[in-house]
């Protein structure tokens, strides 16, 4: 079992530093409570953790000043949010700019923390294992629950789902949980790349002088991924004859290579994907009905992008940390271009937003990512939307404007909750109640 994921805390307060502690042990998350910086900078020097949760006034010093500090000596931090009264909100704005994650004001909804946390570190588990390793949305959950037990039990899997969801990351995980083999090979091979004779001999090997240039023997990927998984994408693009030559590999657990007459016995875990339906490939006599049979022992669905919205922050945030450790630059998402993200449909799902971001990474002056360098098209704008094609609702849109403007006007004010309700016409209570409603 893997330890649950350990917070670094940085609150002097004795009463709110033990409620964040116990509240934080409860969700599955381990904790390091600290009063000072000086004691909390060591530990982060010397410890790993998953996020630092700091108040920004502390008795020894500043909690942004600290970030300031070991961001410049090139300590790797991790996500860092900071707790703070309205009076230091300018304190906190100007150190997200550096590269801090986020604050929280005083005084905050402890849920709507944990949910934040969730979202950075990735969900816990009841045993307290990281479950965030394929999202944070509740279908992405769910699947992540259930890995473990397929990858303990399940020799033969089925996953279906849209071309760019995230097939194979989840077949390298479902590898990744099985400690009798992780160790062992992961071999992919997508099945609609290659011509019949080059696919059998791709999945069976071939001996030498079995074809033209076969100068000598080549063992197939069944025998390479031997103790470990084989994963075929793509199966649904698979002709006919190389069916029934698969179908046999999987009933005997045997392949004879290209050219030869000796089976060879293997041992492994077969998972298939496919973006097509084929139940449909069936009944139009494209797929074999007892290879379908075969593979579909365990079926995972995996949604499109589309229908799980709450997976594209976390997503965003892993693209932009693998950004900075490629590049050492350091970008940020501003809300504006986080709003526009959770708008778009990504029918490229997550292929298509990873090369968004790092499209967006390169096109972007400065650290923060602006909308335009996202797409390749113009983006409709606020006026625009509602025209022809429009797939919102009218409250939808309404919503989506009043969010917007609010954003803007946090922004035109520093983040000075105050300021900006009354530059809004509204009272600060119903700018709080307004933004609780839409998510801010």
């Amino acid at each position: 079992m893997n330890a649950p994921a350990r917070l670094c805390l940085i609150e002097d307060d004795p009463i709110m530093g033990e409620s964040l502690c116990d509240r934080f042990e409860l969700e599955g998350f381990g904790c390091h409570w600290f009063r000072q910086t000086g004691e909390a900078r060591s530990a982060l020097v010397e410890q790993e953790y998953a996020a630092v949760i700091s108040d920004i006034r502390l008795p020894d010093g500043q909690g942004d000043e600290l970030f300031l500090s070991l961001a410049e000596q090139g300590v790797p931090l991790p996500p860092w949010l900071f707790i703070t009264a309205y009076g230091s909100v300018d304190r906190a704005v100007t150190v997200l700019k550096s590269g801090a994650t986020d604050y929280i004001t005083k005084p905050f909804d402890l849920d709507a923390l944990i949910d934040k946390l969730r979202i950075l570190v990735g969900p816990m588990d009841k045993e307290g294992e990281a479950a965030g390793a394929l999202g944070v949305s509740p279908t992405m959950r769910r699947i992540g629950r259930l890995l473990p037990r397929l990858a303990a039990q399940a020799g033969t899997i089925l996953i279906t789902g849209e071309s760019g969801v995230g097939k194979e990351a989840v077949a390298r995980e479902i590898h990744r949980l099985d400690p009798a083999s992780s160790d062992r090979p992961f071999i992919a091979v997508n099945c609609g790349g290659l011509t019949e004779s080059l696919l059998e001999a791709e999945l069976f090997g071939h001996e030498k002088g079995a074809f033209t240039g076969a100068v000598r023997a080549r063992p197939g990927v069944f025998e390479q991924a031997d103790g470990g998984t084989l994963f075929l994408d793509e199966v649904g693009d698979m002709p006919l004859v190389m069916q029934v030559k698969l179908l046999r590999a999987i009933q005997e657990r045997q392949v004879v290579r290209v050219g030869g007459e000796q089976p060879i016995s293997v041992n492994l875990r077969l998972i298939c994907a496919t973006h097509r339906d084929l139940r449909a490939l069936v009944d139009e006599g494209r797929f074999r009905e007892d290879l379908y049979y075969r593979i579909h022992v365990i079926h995972l669905r995996l949604p499109p992008l589309r229908e799980r919205r709450d997976d594209i922050p976390w997503l965003v945030r892993q693209f932009l940390e693998a950004f900075v450790r490629a590049t050492g630059e350091r970008k940020q998402l501003p809300p504006e271009t986080e709003h526009a993200l959770m708008r778009h449909d990504w029918p490229g799902n997550i292929r298509e937003l990873k090369h968004a971001i790092e499209r967006a990474c390169i096109l972007s002056p400065g650290e923060t990512l602006t909308r335009e360098a996202l797409f390749d098209e113009p983006l409709i704008t606020e006026g625009e939307e509602g025209t022809a094609g429009a797939t919102w609702t009218l409250s939808e849109h309404l919503q989506s404007c009043e969010r917007a403007y609010i954003v803007g006007a946090l922004e035109a004010n520093g983040g000075h909750v105050a300021r900006t309700a009354e530059s809004l016409g509204i009272s600060r209570k119903n700018l709080w109640e307004r933004m609780k409603r839409l998510g801010l």
